[in-house]
C-alpha cells in the first residue's frame, strides 16, 4: 500500500481496461498502452515497443510510465467511488412486442425471444423455493478484472422466467447461481462452461440423462442452461462484447452451456457427485470449464474403449495455469462404461482415471514448447510451483503426465445406450453446489 503503480496494457484492451477502472470508481486511472499482441513476438520487436510510443496517446512509452508514477495526481484523478447499480425493479407497461424490443435493445437477452418476466410470473417462479426473494444468493464477476455484482433470489427468478424455466427447476438454477460462476467468461480464448446435475432432482424435474441428453430436446436441460446465460449477463455484466466478453471467435457451446444430468440408473460406477463427497440421495450441480469437446466413435470395443478415449484426449491442449489447471472430461454412454467395468477390469472410475493419467503422456518438448504453456506455466515452474518445477528439470527425452494429477480427469456417464459412443474434451471440474439447500 502507498506504492505508486500504473497499469501497462496492450492496446487491444483499451476499452476493457478503462471500463474496469471506471466500474471500480477510478474513471481517470492513468494507463499506458503498448501494441497488441505481445505473446510469442521476438525480443527485438518487444524492445522496439518499449522504446517506441504509446499507440493510443502517441506519447513516448517510458516517459508516460515515469510520469504516471511520479506526477502528482490532480483533484479529479483523486476522486473515488463506486457506480450505483440499482436497476429499476419494474419497467413501464407496454405491448409485448415493444417490451421484447426493449429487452433486446438494452442487452438483457441472449438475442432470442424471451418470456417476459411479469410480476405474476416471477411470483410463480419464487414458489419453487422456500427462500426469501430478498435473500442474497452470491456475487458474480465475468472475470478477475471486473467487479463482482451481488444479486438476490428475486433477480435470479426474473432471469429464470425469461429463459422459459418452470418453478420446479428453480432450486437447480439457484444452486448454479450460488456458485458465483458465470457461463460467459472474460477471456480472449472463447471458453465455455458446462453443468452436470446429479441426485433425485434429475428425475423430479424430468431432466434428460439418456438419449439425446446433450441436444436441445428437453425443457429442463434447455431452460436451466439458458437461465445460466441470462443471469450471467444481467447479474454480473458478462457477455458485453469488447468489455466483458473478448472471445476472439466465441464458442457455440455457450448457447445453452451444455446442461445435462448424469445417467445414474445405468452408471455402473459411483455417481459424479458422490465422488465429490456428497451423499447419493443429495441433489447437486457440478460446474466445468474448458474450450471444447469432440466425438469418439467407440462402437466396436476390439481395441478397448479406454484406448480410444486415450487417443482422443491427446488431441487437446496441455495448457496449465494456477487458476485454470489442465483437465479432461469424458462423457461416455452407459454401454461404454459397462464394458470398461465388466470386460476391461476398470471396477471404479478412479482406476480408469489413473490409467488415463499414466497413458496420456506427452514429450518434454511437446509440453514445454506449447505456446500457452510458455506464457502461463513456464513462469510457475521457474517460481518453484510443483509439479511444474520438478517436471521442468526432467531430461529432454523424458515423457511427462499431461495433467497435474489423475483427479484432473473427470468421467460422467450420459446417454441412451442406442450406440456405444463417447465424447471427451478439455473441460476441467471447478466446483459443486447443493440443490437441496435452495429448495
Amino acid at each position: 500500500m502507498g506504492i505508486p503503480t500504473t497499469p501497462v496494457v496492450t492496446s487491444m484492451f483499451e476499452e476493457n481496461g478503462k471500463a474496469a477502472a471506471y466500474k471500480r470508481g477510478m474513471p481517470l486511472q492513468r494507463f499506458t498502452f503498448i501494441p497488441h499482441p505481445i505473446a510469442f513476438k521476438p525480443t527485438s520487436l518487444l524492445r522496439d515497443y518499449v522504446n517506441g510510443k504509446d499507440p493510443v496517446s502517441g506519447k513516448p512509452l517510458m516517459q508516460e510510465i515515469v510520469e504516471a508514477l511520479t506526477k502528482p495526481l490532480s483533484a479529479e484523478e483523486k476522486k473515488t467511488g463506486t457506480l450505483d447499480r440499482t436497476p429499476p425493479r419494474l419497467v413501464k407497461p407496454d405491448t409485448e412486442e415493444n417490451l421484447q424490443r426493449l429487452f433486446l435493445k438494452n442487452g438483457w437477452t441472449d438475442g432470442l425471444p424471451i418470456v417476459l418476466p411479469t410480476e405474476k410470473r416471477v411470483a410463480d417462479m419464487l414458489k419453487g423455493t422456500s427462500h426469501s426473494p430478498n435473500e442474497i444468493v452470491a456475487k458474480m464477476s465475468p472475470g478477475s478484472a471486473h467487479e463482482a455484482w451481488e444479486y438476490t433470489v428475486e433477480k435470479v427468478a426474473v432471469n429464470a422466467v425469461m429463459a422459459g424455466a418452470r418453478p420446479e427447476y428453480f432450486p437447480v438454477i439457484l444452486a448454479i447461481a450460488s456458485t458465483g460462476l458465470p457461463s460467459l467468461f472474460a477471456s480472449t480464448t472463447s471458453f465455455a462452461r458446462m453443468v452436470v446435475v446429479n441426485g433425485p432432482i434429475r428425475d423430479e424435474i424430468k431432466m434428460n440423462s439418456g438419449m439425446g441428453a446433450m441436444s436441445p430436446l428437453n425443457q429442463a436441460n434447455a431452460t436451466i442452461g439458458r437461465a445460466w446465460t441470462l443471469l450471467s449477463m444481467n447479474l454480473s455484466g458478462a457477455g458485453k462484447l469488447g468489455d466483458t466478453y473478448l472471445g476472439s471467435q466465441g464458442n457455440s457451446l455457450t448457447y445453452s452451456n451444455v446442461c445435462i444430468a448424469e445417467n445414474e440408473a445405468r452408471n455402473p460406477w459411483k455417481p459424479f457427485h458422490v465422488e465429490k463427497g456428497f451423499k447419493p440421495e443429495a441433489s447437486v450441480v457440478s460446474i466445468f470449464h474448458g474450450w471444447g469437446i469432440a466425438h469418439g466413435v467407440g462402437v466396436r470395443a476390439n481395441k478397448g474403449y479406454h484406448n480410444q478415449i486415450r487417443e482422443l484426449l491427446k488431441v487437446f491442449n496441455v495448457y496449465t495455469s494456477p487458476t485454470s489447471a489442465a483437465g479432461a472430461l469424458v462423457l461416455m454412454d452407459p454401454l461404454i462404461a459397462q464394458d470398461l467395468k465388466e470386460a476391461q477390469g476398470f471396477e471404479t472410475k478412479e482406476k480408469l482415471e489413473q490409467w488415463l493419467y499414466e497413458n496420456t503422456l506427452v514429450t518434454y518438448n511437446g509440453f514445454w514448447d506449447d505456446e500457452l504453456v510458455i506464457s502461463f506455466t513456464v513462469p510457475l515452474a521457474k517460481q518453484g510451483v510443483e509439479p511444474f518445477a520438478s517436471r521442468f528439470k526432467l531430461p529432454k527425452d523424458a515423457l511427462m503426465p499431461r495433467y497435474p494429477s489423475p483427479k484432473g480427469i473427470s468421467i460422467v456417464v450420459v446417454g441412451g445406450e442406442a450406440n456405444a459412443f463417447f465424447q471427451a474434451g478439455d473441460f476441467r471440474y471447478m466446483r459443486s453446489a447443493s440443490v437441496d439447500a435452495w429448495r
